[in-house]
């Protein structure tokens, strides 16, 4: 039999190759229909669930026509049901404040909980000498024991906050509250305070209990607004570059905010902060002084995005540099938006440079991954962006989803005014800012503003991951073992992306399976020599002979026979 896992799609109508702006083909895989297999899906669950997953579930219907299909998000995972989701408290630390290096970031709580006051994801680092400080390896806890539950925790606390103090000599101790914190009463905030007076450097904490949210998106919330409230702003030191910018949502998995860095220097663009790869305490003070906010991962950090334009007047931008094309087109995005025609110049000088070589090897790869399906089932923006780096090497993603998405991050920011606040996101604090009087300065005029617009150039916008996938394909929100096991069964894709929880049930049905979260080994990924990286990795995982040998030679042809004697 041919290897199922290397079928080719069929459009209907225009067959040109995939590009971001195809939103009119209608998708065809052999005689699977979409609508059946969701029903299909569906019929397995009780009928409560069902009529829940129905609307997180839906099949992707794009024309010039019609909208994107309404979908569930950021509703509560269904208990029972495997879910790849996180918790408030892993969103807080260990994406947000996590790849930052000179803050100790203390976990109060028992130790169990300590796994994310460690290091867990492949957040790089660069200190400029050794005697920087860098205190991402190292675990931070107070280890709460029974005793501490019954009689409160807030003095170990103390007794924690000191003992790294005289350690460490930090320039800022950031609080983590986990779930048995808040059933306790443990005010992590009164005990920052005092200890800031005591200690004379900043200490901030974080309600950020497990349970506050749905996922781990609601610490993304909660860390933004803690960062703004208490670290945002505190620095007044002009930063030195004609082009200066923030970059928020990369976290440098694998190095990848290091070749941002490469790229964007040769470009003659100063990056002032970045929210939070390779960061630093004084980035995040200094974030305020940089002339334009840029997005990758949109629902991880557009909270800080917005106020900081409320109260600062920074514009920002959605970008995406996952991708060659992708890259080069978020480059000519910030040279725009500066208007200057030597920048936009270099901008194009360092395109020219860098494509020869991408275009080389995609080609090459291309011959080999041409057709070739592939799942991504990613947090952050991940399962949107990544699409772009397999259509590049003419791979169809054939259905897609997020962990912990919002609807906007899958249909569009249009969708905002509709959305209706429910009981689980007022558990989040929504910040009231205002201009600050003396510092509030907008970047561009009304007039410059309005010139940009009108040239294309679009501020406080994202289109959405659904907007950007062909018709037919399937949607799935918060997606469960067994709705990832139907569809492996279903499509038979080359390669699924996920995250650590699902890699080795997948492998196991013999499909390669990309780990995205952290990428496991390898990067960077993003960039351009990023994605020169990722085609010759996902050449070499969708076209090895391994996973058709997964099954032992003696379960494909049995030699031998036997029977109970008793028979």
């Amino acid at each position: 039999m041919p290897d199922q896992r290397g079928k080719r799609l069929s459009f209907s109508g225009d067959t040109k190759m995939a590009t971001m702006t195809e939103k009119d083909l209608n998708l065809e895989i052999e005689d699977i229909n979409p609508e059946e297999l969701r029903r299909e899906i569906l019929d397995k669950y009780p009928t409560k669930v069902a009529r829940k997953r129905a609307k997180q579930i839906v099949v992707n219907k794009v024309s010039d026509e019609c909208a994107v299909p309404e979908i569930g998000a950021n509703t509560r995972a269904i208990p029972g049901i495997i879910t790849q989701r996180g918790c408030t408290y892993a969103g807080c630390k260990g994406v947000i404040l996590g790849p930052t290096r000179d803050i100790v970031n203390i976990t109060h709580g028992p130790i169990g909980c300590g796994f994310y006051s460690w290091l867990t994801r492949r957040n790089q680092t660069r200190p400029p000498t050794l005697e920087d400080e860098n205190f991402m390896t190292y675990c931070f806890s107070t280890d709460m024991q029974e005793e501490d539950i019954v009689f409160g925790g807030e003095k170990k606390l103390r007794t924690a906050i000191r003992e790294a103090y005289d350690l460490f000599k930090p320039k800022a101790i950031s609080i983590f509250a986990t779930c048995p914190v808040g059933l306790i009463g443990d005010d992590v905030h009164s005990v920052a305070r005092e200890m800031k007076e005591e200690l004379g450097i900043n200490v901030f904490g974080f309600s950020c209990e497990g349970y506050r949210g749905v996922s781990q998106s609601a610490g993304h919330h909660i860390a933004n607004n803690g960062i703004f409230t208490h670290v945002v702003g505190t620095d007044e030191t002009p930063k030195e570059g004609k082009f200066k910018i923030n970059m928020l949502g990369e976290y440098n998995i694998g190095g990848d905010a290091f070749e941002l860095d490469r790229i964007l220097d040769d470009c003659g663009i100063t990056v002032v902060s970045t929210f939070s790869g390779n960061s630093t305490y004084d980035q995040f003070a200094n974030a305020h002084m940089a002339d334009l906010n840029t997005i990758m991962c949109h629902r991880s950090i557009n909270y800080v995005a917005e106020m900081m334009e409320q109260k600062y007047g920074i514009p920002w931008i959605k970008i995406n540099f996952i991708g060659a094309e992708s890259t080069a087109k978020s480059l000519r995005k910030i040279a725009r938006y500066f208007e200057d025609q030597e920048l936009t110049d270099r901008v194009e000088e360092v395109i020219a440079s860098e494509m020869p070589e991408i275009v080389k090897v995609r080609e090459d790869v291309r011959s080999r991954c041409e057709g070739k399906l592939a799942m991504l089932f990613v947090g952050g923006s991940r399962a949107h962006h990544y699409q772009e780096l397999f259509r590049e090497i003419g791979m169809k993603t054939i259905a897609a989803g997020y962990e912990f998405a919002h609807r906007d991050d899958y249909e569009g920011r249009k969708v905002l005014p509709s959305i209706k606040v429910d009981a689980d996101s007022r558990n989040i604090e929504e910040l009231e800012v205002s201009r600050d009087p003396e510092r509030y300065r907008p970047r561009k005029g009304p007039e410059e503003m309005a010139k940009l617009a009108q040239d294309g150039l679009r501020f406080k916008d994202y289109e959405g991951m659904m907007p950007e996938m062909a018709g037919g394909t399937l949607i799935i929100d918060d997606i469960s073992q067994y709705e990832t096991e139907k569809l492996i069964e279903t499509y038979k894709p080359a390669i699924f992306c996920a995250g650590i929880k699902e890699k080795f049930a997948i492998q196991k049905k013999g499909i390669p399976m990309k780990q995205l979260h952290s990428y496991d080994s390898g990067g960077p990924y993003a960039g351009f020599r990023g994605a020169v990286n990722f085609y010759r990795e996902i050449d070499q995982m969708v076209n090895s002979r391994i996973w058709s040998n997964l099954a032992a030679p003696w379960q494909k042809s049995p030699e031998l026979a036997a029977k109970y004697a008793c028979d």
